[in-house]
């Protein structure tokens, strides 16, 4: 008989597979199994099957624990393999023959010792040997927390060199259904992403090369608050060039760029190569298929709207009058896109026409015109994906409704997620749907997002300092990512030392060094350039002056306006998400936007807003071929 760790724990006879049913048991066996022929304490075993909450006679509970394992080996005639007793734990003998994981382990080493052909044939045996979730049947958090990732990485750089070998070999094609899957699976592993550049940049397929360089730094700035290594930068630099990296796919040269795109590239943000757009593959049977979206990992809170969501988006009728569509609206780094993909990722089995991501704003800013954002879609969206069944749009950073009806139109009996600074009042007056303001994370909810990124056992020996960061930070989830990801990078940096330092220079020091664009202080400037400068204005001014909460009459005495003109500029200070309202005529402002304000006006006094007695302007959404700025 052998067991099978990499993958669902399983017994097999080389002809069936008895997958262990969920149970301590289980557990217990992958906790020996893990470790073969090594001691593993009681203390060590009491943990992976109980986990924090163990009986009171742990002890006794351990030996009968053991004794059902014994049961299950006997049931299955397993006789030549047992759970030993020795002084302070327990030990189970295995070898190549009888654990899969130790044969794993041996095509490895056998494959180091080969020539490259014959390397990358042991290694293809090796990942073969893995089916699937690994533990997916075993109910432990420790082992999930502790084991898990170890045992992932070992496949990981397995992979990793067999990627490597098809690459120096000129097999680009046969490398990019692995590395399509690990990307998305991992979507931070920046060598796979590094891979997939060079295998589709070698195919012929630069501009889905560079979307997948947009996708990659914009997940590492985002989601973990750390810039692209230099292997990276230096590749992105290379396609962008248009330079010969050898090894093209059946002798086909790369594509250049054109030399006018190379002028709207990435240095000045604009033209097709500066668009932060999900790539888009073929499918199998040659149709255009959007690429995964990206999960969110460390995804904690929002319960209620994630609740909503699902319910929105699973209990649609074939046939109803409109397809449902939801607008997530807040705070720049409120975590509105983060909510859209957890919500994408929860329902996505009930859209097999699949899930899209399309930004809408570019990277400088500027709204995406609407007749190239609805071509990038239709493309996504063609025959044969949609006779799959209907799709799921998320509608990212929209500035606009008339960027949103075009699309909801090009979606015929799909459904749409619409992330937005902006209310979008008008869309939903008319086209229905829901609405959901999210605000800064409920303390429960921060302390859960800094214990899942730091770990337990961190975040539980300062349980009180972490509270204080939280705090801190506004429990504003861009603020928390950045807090903690510093914390990542400095493991003996007391939390509590962390937020003392933070909060003596808010915002300027919520910023990553290494890539600035992970930054709050950057983040508010660059929604106050998306205003008229006059209301920007007047979000500095109401921001630097006394805390507590806006009224009409207090804002018209710092603006220097009649009341109704103040009433006015809020209501459109909450339309862009830069207030938050408690009851009718009750504004207030959230303590890193002020902090950002003080900040921004510490250097002296603006002008007067003689701008603000005049009525505001349609904002303009630019035709094709135009950007301009937002009025």
């Amino acid at each position: 008989m052998r067991f099978q760790l990499l993958g669902p724990l399983s017994i097999t006879d080389g002809r069936e597979a008895v997958v262990l049913p969920p149970s301590k048991p289980t557990a217990l066996l992958a906790a020996l199994l893990i470790r073969p022929g090594s001691v593993v304490s009681t203390e060590h075993l009491r943990g992976v099957v109980w986990g924090e909450e163990q009986p009171a006679t742990a002890k006794a509970a351990l030996q009968s624990c053991v004794l059902r394992l014994r049961r299950i080996f006997a049931k299955y005639g397993i006789e030549d393999q047992a759970v030993v007793a020795v002084a302070g734990g327990y030990r189970m003998s295995a070898d190549a023959d009888t654990l899969d994981l130790l044969h794993f382990r041996q095509l490895v080493d056998r494959a180091g010792a080969s020539g490259d052909e014959s390397e990358l044939y042991t290694l293809r045996q090796a990942l073969a040997l893995w089916r699937g979730p690994l533990l997916a049947n075993v109910p432990s958090d420790l082992l999930h927390r502790d084991e898990v990732p170890r045992l992932a990485e070992e496949r990981l750089r397995v992979l990793e060199r067999v990627c490597d070998i098809e690459l120096d070999h000129g097999r680009c094609r046969e490398t990019l259904v692995d590395l399509w899957e690990v990307t998305r699976v991992y979507p931070g592993h920046e060598r796979f992403a590094e891979q997939l550049m060079l295998a589709l940049y070698r195919t012929g397929r630069q501009s889905e090369a560079l979307a997948e360089c947009r996708r990659i730094k914009g997940y590492l700035r985002d989601e973990l608050g750390v810039g692209p290594r230099a292997g990276l930068q230096r590749l992105e630099l290379a396609i962008l060039r248009g330079e010969d990296l050898g090894g093209t796919d059946a002798g086909r040269a790369p594509v250049s760029l054109a030399p006018d795109s190379r002028r709207g590239g990435a240095a000045s943000g604009g033209g097709e190569a500066a668009l932060a757009v999900e790539p888009v593959h073929s499918d199998a049977r040659g149709g255009a298929a959007p690429a995964p979206l990206p999960t969110v990992p460390c995804f904690t809170g929002r319960e209620r709207e994630v609740a909503l969501l699902a319910k929105l988006l699973t209990s649609h009728q074939e046939g109803a009058e409109r397809a449902p569509f939801a607008v997530l609206s807040g705070a720049p780094g409120i975590g509105k896109t983060a909510l859209a993909l957890h919500a994408a990722h929860t329902v996505a089995a009930h859209y097999p026409g699949g899930c899209v991501l399309l930004p809408l704003t570019r990277p400088d800013g500027t709204p995406r015109p609407v007749r190239e954002a609805t071509g990038h879609l239709r493309r996504s969206l063609t025959a044969p994906v949609t006779g799959r069944g209907r799709s799921l749009l998320i509608l990212d950073d929209v500035v606009h409704p008339d960027q949103v009806r075009a699309l909801l139109t090009a979606n015929p009996g799909g459904a749409a997620i619409v992330t937005s600074r902006m209310g979008l009042a008008a869309l939903v007056a008319t086209h229905g749907g829901t609405v959901h303001r999210l605000g800064a994370l409920e303390p429960g909810e921060s302390f859960a997002l800094l214990t899942a990124v730091l770990g337990r056992e961190r975040v539980g020996s300062e349980p009180a300092a972490a509270r204080l960061l939280a705090s801190v930070c506004g429990h504003h989830p861009l603020a928390l990512r950045i807090a903690a990801a510093r914390l990542l990078t400095r493991p003996r940096l007391p939390l509590a030392d962390c937020a003392d330092w933070l909060r003596r220079d808010l915002p300027a020091r919520l910023t990553l060094a290494d890539d600035p664009r992970m930054s709050v202080p950057l983040t508010l400037d660059e929604a106050l350039e998306r205003l008229p400068p006059a209301l920007a204005d007047a979000h500095l001014r109401l921001g630097a002056g006394a805390p507590g909460p806006l009224t009409a009459i207090g804002a018209a005495d710092v603006l220097g306006v009649p009341e109704a003109r103040a009433e006015e500029v809020m209501e459109r200070l909450l339309d862009a998400g830069l207030l938050e309202e408690d009851r009718a005529g009750a504004f207030w402002m959230h303590d890193l936007l002020r902090a950002h304000a003080r900040h921004t006006t510490a250097a002296g006094t603006s002008d007067a807003p003689t701008a603000l007695m005049r009525p505001p302007r349609r904002a303009e959404i630019p035709s094709v071929g135009s950007t301009p700025a937002l009025r």
